[in-house]
């Protein structure tokens, strides 16, 4: 048996938190871009993307603003005509087409990637079917926790897609992103924490694409280990943590805040939850076994 994950070489570098989506006046914010960098800078954060509806904040944009310390991405949300993604480090504005497997192929030559947005959005939870999910190619990842579902129909969490996806076989990350709009109560929610040997948009990003991050909305992870067939995963603030299998089957439990766990042959992929208090999680990226 080998696991294939991408958490190798966790050293010489550090932990970085940041936000992927927020408006601002742009677009439906209500806020202006330099007070969501602020918001995001007084929180500790160390990245963050602002992600107007189809409206594209690049470089030159981010020079007439005060970083604070935050490393700027430049990108958006594609919005019209269809289920929204981020399209993250982008160098230009990729047209809202309807066919969205069309929109991710031009924005692969747009730099960046894509992220598919709160797939369990609306009364149906169908922002984006599973059959939709399950077709379109290219994209990096979906977001598994997108806050401002939470005030909205539908639920903010797209765990259950997410299983069903790599339990298909398809290789996706899963995002935690706010999608702040408002001036209160929207930011903070979920963010993702990359490992990177340098605070850079081209280190964060190369860490994004690879999945060398976890996503959370307030459980910290310390230390991610594998030692042949076990796994050893330690946080901060966890009070429980799980190893989880294909369709989402729980293979161990265990209380406190940490869990070091025997990979089982039967495993297809192998992904934690860390749950801390209230709705405080972590979601580590999939572990995939190779017989």
């Amino acid at each position: 048996m080998t696991i294939d994950h991408p958490y190798r070489d966790l050293t010489g570098g550090s932990w970085v938190s940041g936000n992927l989506h927020a408006h601002t006046t742009f677009s439906d914010g209500k806020r202006g871009r330099q007070e969501v960098i602020e918001d995001y800078a007084a929180r500790g954060q160390h990245f963050l993307m602002i992600s107007d509806h189809d409206v594209f904040t690049g470089a030159e944009e981010y020079k007439t603003l005060n970083s604070r310390g935050l490393v700027l991405i430049p990108g958006n949300e594609i919005t019209a005509n269809g289920p929204h993604m981020l399209h993250v480090n982008a160098t230009r504005k990729v047209e809202p087409h309807v066919n969205r497997q069309q929109v991710i192929d031009e924005a692969a030559t747009a730099g960046g990637f894509v992220i598919l947005n709160h797939p369990n959005w609306q009364e149906r939870f169908d922002h984006f079917s599973l059959g939709h999910l399950g077709a379109l190619r290219g994209h990096v990842g979906i977001e598994i926790y997108n806050g401002v579902i939470g005030r909205l129909d539908g639920s903010p969490y797209a765990l259950d897609k997410w299983d069903m996806l790599l339990s298909f076989g398809q290789r996706t990350w899963g995002f935690a992103n706010d999608d702040s709009h408002l001036a209160t109560g929207d930011s903070g929610l979920g963010w993702n924490t990359a490992y990177v040997r340098e605070k850079s948009v081209d280190a964060i990003m190369a860490a994004l694409r690879n999945g060398q991050f976890y996503a959370s909305t307030g459980v910290v992870i310390t230390s991610i280990q594998v030692d042949g067939n076990r796994i050893r995963i330690e946080t901060e603030n966890a009070e429980r943590v799980i190893a989880m299998q294909q369709l989402a089957k729980r293979l161990k439990v265990q209380d406190g805040k940490s869990i070091e766990f025997d990979v089982p042959e039967t495993a297809r992929y192998i992904r934690f939850e860390c749950w801390g208090r209230g709705e405080q999680f972590a979601w580590t990226q999939p572990f995939w076994i190779k017989p």
